[in-house]
C-alpha cells in the first residue's frame, strides 16, 4: 500500500529546525505475512515460506522491538511530519491494545514541533466499533482493500474456507462512515476488475463513497513466490506483444489473474474520462493526481512513477529490513534494526544504488518515449519483458501506460492552462504552444 507519496529527498535537502531535512519511509509489517483471509493474488502470503518464519521468527513484533523501531524511526528523522505505515498480512489481527501501545511509544519519543501520522492497511473484515473509535480518536488514515461490487470482489478476495468477504468488508465501510474515520480505497485491477472499469469506479464513488482511490495493477509471473525480481540474468524476456505475456494464454508466463498491459491502459482511460467529466476536484484518484503533478513539472509523489525509487523500505516482525515492499526476498535484505540503525540502512550506498538504478537502467524505448517524465519506466519489479527490438528491461505494463498518458496529454494541458498552472511536459506544453502561436 502507498497512501501518500513518501520522499527521502536524496537530491535537494531542505531545512527543518535549522538542519538539513532527513526523511525516510518504512512500511512496517508487525504481523508479517499472517492474514485472516486468503486472496488468490496476494504477493505477500508466500513470504511465510520464503523468509525466516520457519526458523522461529515470531509472527508478531514483540513490544521491545516495537519500541526500538518507533524510537529509531522518530529520532533518526528531521522533518515536521513523520508518517508511520502499518501493513501485513492483516495488522488488525494484533488487536486494538497493540496499537494503543504504538501510539503510547510515539507520544513518548515525539519531539516538540513534530506531527506524527499513522496509516493502516486492512482488508476491513475485522473492523468493529472498538477499532473505529480508536482509529478516529488517533486520526489514523485507513487503507481499505476492496475490489468492486460483490461478484468482482469475491472472485479472489475469499476467506480460508473459500467464501467471499464482501459483506464483512461493506460492514467495515459502514463503520468507517459512522465514526467518520479517514479512509482511502485500494482496488486491485486484475483480469476480472480490469474488464469493468466504469462499474468498479462508480461502485467506489457512489456506494462505498470513497474520497480517495488507489488502483493497483496486479502483475506477477508464475515464479514470483520463489524468484526475486531482476536476479536471473539468464531468464528469457519475451518481446512486447508476445502471446506468452497474456494472462490466461495456455503458454503464458503470467499468473492467470493478472491484468494485461492492454486492459490496464483501457481501465485507466475509461475511469479518467468519467472522473474528468464528473468528479474532477471532488474525488481523488491517486494516479490522476500524480499525473497532474508530473505535467506541471513537479516531482511525482509516487515512487512507482517517480524518477527514483527505494523510498519505501519494508520491515518484517523480526526486525529484518528489505529494500522495498515488492522486493522482500533474501537477495534484497539490507539489514536488521537490532544490528544496524534504521537510517544507516535507509541512506546507505546500497539503498541509494537500488533507488537510482530505476533511471539508470531504463530501456532505450523508455528513454526515447515522449512520456518518460510521467513514469520513468514505472516499477522496476515489472521490467521483465523486452522491447520489440529485443532489448531486455522493458516494463510489462508499458503499452498500457503509454496509451493512458497519450490519452490524458491534451486534457491535462487544457485543465492546467485553464486554472492558471504551468504545463511543463507533454506534447501540448507551454513552450510548444508558444512556438506554435508565434508561427
Amino acid at each position: 500500500m502507498q497512501l501518500r507519496g513518501n520522499d527521502m529527498n536524496l537530491i535537494k535537502p531542505v531545512q527543518f529546525n535549522g538542519k538539513a531535512s532527513k526523511r525516510m519511509h518504512v512500511m512496517a509489517k508487525p504481523i508479517g505475512a499472517v492474514c485472516n483471509i486468503d486472496c488468490d493474488y496476494c504477493y505477500y502470503l508466500s513470504k511465510q515460506d520464503l523468509l525466516a518464519y520457519k526458523k522461529g521468527c515470531s509472527p508478531e513484533m514483540d513490544e521491545a522491538l516495537l519500541e526500538t523501531y518507533i524510537k529509531q524511526y522518530i529520532e533518526q528523522q528531521n522533518t515536521p511530519e513523520i508518517i508511520f505505515s502499518w501493513q501485513g498480512g492483516e495488522p488488525t489481527l494484533l488487536g486494538v491494545d497493540y496499537f494503543k501501545k504504538v501510539v503510547e511509544f510515539q507520544h513518548k519519543y515525539c519531539p516538540p514541533g513534530v506531527v506524527i501520522s499513522n496509516d493502516l492497511q486492512t482488508n476491513g473484515t475485522l473492523l468493529n466499533d472498538k477499532w473505529c473509535e480508536f482509529l478516529k480518536a488517533n486520526n489514523f488514515l485507513v487503507g481499505l482493500s476492496i475490489d468492486g461490487p460483490e461478484l468482482m470482489h469475491n472472485t479472489y478476495r475469499t476467506n480460508r474456507a473459500g467464501r467471499g468477504t464482501f459483506k464483512q468488508v461493506m460492514a467495515g465501510v459502514a463503520l468507517l462512515h459512522k465514526y467518520k474515520v479517514r479512509f482511502a480505497t485500494l482496488t486491485c485491477v486484475n483480469n476480472v476488475t480490469g474488464q469493468s472499469p466504469l462499474e468498479v469506479y462508480r461502485f467506489l464513488r457512489d456506494v462505498v463513497k470513497s474520497p480517495q482511490m488507489q488502483f493497483i495493477p496486479i502483475v506477477e509471473q508464475k515464479t514470483f513466490r520463489t524468484d526475486a525480481p531482476q536476479t536471473d540474468a539468464e531468464k528469457i524476456q519475451y518481446r512486447q506483444g508476445d502471446n506468452r505475456l497474456i494472462p490466461g494464454d495456455q503458454d503464458s508466463i503470467m499468473e492467470p489473474w493478472c491484468v494485461s498491459d492492454e486492459a490496464w491502459g483501457n481501465f485507466l482511460v475509461v475511469v479518467f474520462n468519467e472522473w474528468v467529466m464528473n468528479d474532477f476536484g471532488k474525488v481523488m484518484v491517486q494516479y490522476f493526481e500524480a499525473s497532474v503533478e508530473a505535467w506541471m513539472g513537479n516531482k511525482n509523489p509516487l515512487c512507482t512513477l517517480g524518477e527514483l525509487c527505494g523510498k519505501g523500505l519494508a520491515l518484517e516482525p523480526n526486525g529484518d529490513v528489505f529494500a522495498c515492499d515488492h522486493y522482500v526476498y533474501p537477495e534484497y535484505k539490507i539489514g536488521n534494526i537490532n544490528e544496524t540503525p534504521l537510517d544507516k540502512m535507509a541512506f546507505s550506498k546500497q539503498q541509494q544504488a537500488f533507488g537510482f538504478s530505476k533511471s539508470r537502467d531504463m530501456n532505450s524505448q523508455c528513454k526515447q518515449c515522449d512520456y518518460q517524465f510521467a513514469c520513468y519506466g514505472e516499477c522496476p519489479k515489472n521490467r521483465f519483458i523486452s522491447n520489440r527490438a529485443g532489448e531486455p528491461g522493458l516494463n510489462y505494463l508499458c503499452a498500457g501506460w503509454k496509451k493512458f498518458f497519450a490519452h490524458i496529454d491534451k486534457p491535462l494541458a487544457h485543465i492546467l492552462r485553464h486554472t492558471g498552472h504551468p504545463v511543463a511536459h507533454g506534447k501540448y506544453n507551454d513552450k510548444v504552444m508558444m512556438a506554435a502561436a508565434e508561427q
